[in-house]
């Protein structure tokens, strides 16, 4: 319900916003502007979900014969204690378990092209499970809003960017960058936990979450002074490395087991092209309506009047105001978000506060919308329940985080 209305405010106020402009200042030029919004990103739409057929159709096969020769079974065990507090819900050793700490691991290290396909996997074997098709369980809420408080322990991206637009020392938002995406993963974390009533405070929990602080503290140590080159090496070395271990791992053991990796790949293949069919209509929906409010202008109007309130009404530094387009714009659109992040370091230095609060807020969470549109849409959940809620509270946590942590570095 929750996405409904969302939905509705995103056209319904493009279309006033365009009017009001026409009515008071005779500007008419913003209703052709949303207009070809709809047919751009619609467009936009199909082609990324066409884009992540190939993408699916590999990782589902892979993970078909991950499960039908036995490695997923025994990465589920490694995680299997920990997943049991925070998805209590989830059987013991159920596929999903494996499928989730894949994804998760797939965003940690950044690979987007991986993640998504083993994210859309776990969420149609939680789905398997769901006793109410039609709306969100318990662990998709938990699954959901982790991902998207996006912890990247290797923002790669955001450092080779500024780099290229000429930042003295591009790395220097490194340590800040994975200080606001743990607290934003954290406060997800948190917030789910009170709804679903799950105590944190087990000993198990604290034992897998100071294992991934101390892992956090092990990649700061060793990126932290490598230049953007040499980072990017490193990072794109470990990443495809782990990647190609664990496919050789699942193609090596099936064999070992003396099972059809073949057919087993190929079964599926077959879901993975199924799904990317299923998002489309879910894609373009959110979308469109994201392209309409941008079109229309209603969120440069939005961040006028933040900035008004707080320099001129409040009278406080509104430095990071400069910013905050960015963190509108992440819920909503990644590719937006980069392209806002560009043009603030274009226009004001990528060594600008506003340059490097926006390279934080850039790296510190995930495309909520998008992904709460493709993860629920994989599985026709409708009713969301708190998991817009939770997203956007983890989304918030990051944001002002990468504020404070931004004042506190620059």
């Amino acid at each position: 319900m929750a996405l409904n209305y969302i939905w509705i405010f995103f056209i319904l106020g493009a279309f006033i916003v365009a009017l009001c402009k026409w009515i008071f200042f005779g500007d008419a030029s913003t209703f052709a502007l949303i207009i070809d919004s709809t047919f751009s990103m619609s467009k936009t739409a199909f082609d990324i979900s066409i884009g992540l057929t190939g993408t699916l159709a590999l990782w589902m096969g892979l993970m078909s014969v991950g499960e039908k020769g036995g490695a997923v079974q025994v990465m589920t065990k490694l995680v299997g204690p920990f997943f049991s507090r925070i998805f209590p819900d989830v059987p013991k050793n159920h596929p999903a378990i494996s499928s989730m700490m894949m994804n998760f691991s797939a965003n940690m290290l950044g690979l987007d092209n991986a993640a998504t396909p083993l994210g859309l996997k776990a969420m149609k074997e939680l789905q398997e499970i769901n006793k109410e098709k039609d709306t969100a369980s318990n662990p998709m809420i938990m699954f959901l809003v982790l991902n998207t408080s996006g912890l990247t322990l290797i923002p790669i991206t955001v450092m080779m960017y500024r780099a290229e637009l000429g930042a003295g020392n591009p790395t220097d938002v490194f340590i800040p960058i994975l200080l606001a995406t743990s607290i934003s993963s954290l406060g997800g974390l948190l917030i789910v936990s009170i709804y679903q009533k799950i105590n944190l405070l087990d000993k198990v929990i604290l034992a897998y979450v100071g294992g991934l602080v101390l892992l956090i503290i092990g990649t700061i140590t060793l990126f932290y002074n490598l230049s953007p080159e040499d980072a990017n090496t490193v990072s794109s070395i470990a990443g495809n490395l782990i990647l190609l271990s664990i496919i050789c791992s699942f193609v090596g053991l099936a064999a070992y087991r003396k099972i059809n990796a073949y057919d087993a790949f190929i079964e599926g293949a077959k879901e993975g092209f199924k799904t990317a069919v299923t998002i489309i209509p879910y894609l373009v929906a959110i979308l469109v309506a994201i392209g309409m409010f941008r079109a229309s202008g209603a969120l440069e109007y939005i961040i006028g009047g933040i900035k008004w309130t707080i320099q001129d009404g409040i009278g406080i530094d509104a430095a990071f105001v400069d910013a905050l387009p960015v963190a509108f714009m992440k819920p909503l659109s990644g590719s937006g978000a980069r392209g806002v992040m560009l043009d603030i370091m274009n226009a004001e230095g990528a060594d600008s506060f506003a340059g490097k609060l926006s390279s934080m807020m850039q790296g510190a969470t995930d495309t909520t919308f998008y992904i709460i549109a493709v993860y629920f849409g994989s599985v026709n959940i409708r009713k969301t329940r708190y998991a817009i809620t939770c997203g956007l509270f983890a989304d918030f946590m990051g944001v002002i985080a990468a504020i404070f942590l931004a004042y506190l570095f620059f």
